[in-house]
């Protein structure tokens, strides 16, 4: 689950994300100040927009929200207030991560991609990877699937040129770091960094 709150930008709406697939058609059904939005074919609930959510919760955020059991509490309250039969589903486990790529291999189908095996801690995770930095043995920055990017881009399970991919090694840039270069590859961090821990700008 994924919220987003830009009161300048589109209101005083609270704007929640539950699929990180795009369904290719959908249906809206508003209940009070709750919009479900649903998969045409499945009828699956994929988001909702909460309206007048000033009045349910206080959210300071412009952009995504931090996920904490408080706020999905009163994301829940005011789904009941509204009459909307939805179970939340949350994780909230850190999705910015330190890993450490434990193994390097060359893409069988892309010469300047390459295999990156990655232990975050409680899994290990095959990311492909274009830097090229990136190598054995580095403690680096890993966007887990679920993430969202300060560019907006949401972190997906993907597979490129025929390789599955489950999450990204974050460039400084990428992270929005301060003055980070462009182009300059993937983050590596100090040998102290601890695996798993999340990452804090």
């Amino acid at each position: 689950m994924i919220i987003f709150y830009n009161e300048k930008g589109v209101g005083d709406v609270l704007l929640v994300q539950l699929e990180l697939e795009k369904s290719k058609e959908i249906l809206t059904e508003k209940l009070g100040d709750v919009a479900v939005i649903k998969d045409a074919e499945t009828q699956k609930a994929v988001a909702f927009n909460l309206f007048n959510a000033s009045k349910y919760l206080k959210v300071e955020a412009n952009g995504e929200v931090e996920l904490t059991e408080e706020i999905i509490e009163k994301v829940r309250l005011a789904l009941r207030e509204n009459n909307v039969d939805l179970e939340l589903d949350v994780d909230l486990s850190p999705k910015f991560v330190v890993g450490h790529v434990i193994k390097k291999e060359k893409h069988p189908n892309a010469d300047r991609l390459n295999v990156c095996t990655v232990d975050v801690g409680d899994e290990t995770l095959q990311i492909v990877c274009g830097a090229s930095n990136v190598d054995e043995n580095q403690k680096v920055v890993v966007a887990k699937v679920g993430a969202v990017m300060p560019s907006g881009l949401v972190i997906k399970d993907a597979e490129l040129r025929g390789v599955p991919s489950s999450g990204m090694i974050c460039s400084a840039s990428e992270l929005a770091l301060p003055d980070a270069e462009e182009g300059s590859g993937i983050l590596v961090l100090d040998e102290k960094s601890v695996i798993g821990q999340p990452f804090i700008k």
